[in-house]
């Protein structure tokens, strides 16, 4: 796994070690890795660097290959340049190595791959995508990338089209969806939030609970049987401020949130879907979400209080 210490890889790292053994699970990010995550393999590893990329799949040989290495949305704003070269660079490396060693890979695109001219409730399975932010952009290159490499070269690529994602176990990464996240911690430490997006925004979310087993049960499914392949469309709930801010306040009754909107992240918010179609998903693997908002709100206010 590459980007083992993000918001997706320190959730999906013990739960396929918990599959398939410690020692069989190596856990790679361009930092050392330490606490849980370094209770099986390590190795620190710049995805941008081919040489580095080679080293790893030589000594490692692995099997399947999680590729989450990756700058998010808004930090992407700002770096724009790193971030295609993260973003594009890194993965195209990875499909190099997969390609001679015979991995199959997962990597994961984003509801930034749709864009303002994309159909918003519901976006499609397959639809126009126009996105305005860099992150968008190599999410749609990364799609087409890995439908190249399975088609010529018949690399076993596949991928899910992520809604915004929350997790307890990861601070936010720089991410437009992040205030899903951060308002969990302020009600907790502070009994209130300042959000950056509007309260009427609304965008689809996800439970880390699911979205990493989502990326399991994808890779482990017939690939037969699967016609889309590297961009499935999942959904789990569609969340806005206003409905996050009730759900919390439903367990503690002192909650207050006010606004502070930064334009750029609500640009960017602004473009995306407000609903996507998973019927694909749902058909080709079985997939079926497990979290709705009130029972994300009872894990992570449990959790952070703990």
């Amino acid at each position: 796994m590459t980007g083992a210490g993000g918001q997706i890889g320190s959730e999906l790292v013990p739960l396929l070690r918990s599959l398939h053994g410690d020692a069989n699970v190596l856990a790679t990010d361009v930092r050392a890795l330490s606490g849980a995550l370094a209770e099986g393999p390590t190795g620190e590893l710049d995805c941008t660097r081919a040489d580095q990329v080679a080293e790893h799949f030589s000594a490692f040989r692995p099997d399947v290959v999680y590729h989450l290495a990756a700058l998010l949305s808004a930090v992407g704003e700002r770096m724009p340049q790193k971030a295609w070269d993260i973003n594009l660079g890194g993965l195209f490396h990875v499909l190099e190595a997969c390609r001679e060693h015979g991995s199959a890979l997962f990597t994961p695109s984003s509801i930034a791959a749709f864009g303002p001219t994309t159909p918003r409730d519901p976006a499609p399975q397959d639809t126009i995508q126009r996105p305005t932010s860099m992150y968008g952009v190599t999410k749609v290159a990364g799609e087409l990338l890995c439908d190249y490499y399975h088609a010529r070269y018949g690399v076993d690529t596949r991928g899910l089209r992520y809604p915004g994602l929350i997790s307890w176990a990861h601070p936010p990464g720089g991410g437009t969806t992040d205030f899903a996240v951060e308002i969990y911690f302020a009600a907790v430490r502070e009994g209130r939030y300042r959000c950056f997006v509007g309260p009427e925004t609304q965008l689809d979310m996800m439970y880390i609970n699911d979205a990493v087993r989502a990326a399991v049960e994808v890779m482990e499914a017939d690939g037969s049987k699967l016609e889309h392949r590297n961009a499935f469309n999942i959904s789990a709930m569609q969340v806005t401020p206003v409905a996050l801010a009730e759900s919390i306040t439903r367990h503690l009754p002192d909650f207050q949130m006010d606004y502070e909107v930064d334009p750029v992240r609500q640009a960017i918010a602004d473009s995306w879907p407000r609903r996507i179609d998973d019927t694909a998903a749902r058909v080709e693997w079985g997939w079926r979400p497990e979290f709705d908002i009130e029972a994300m709100t009872v894990e992570m206010l449990k959790h952070i209080e703990e």
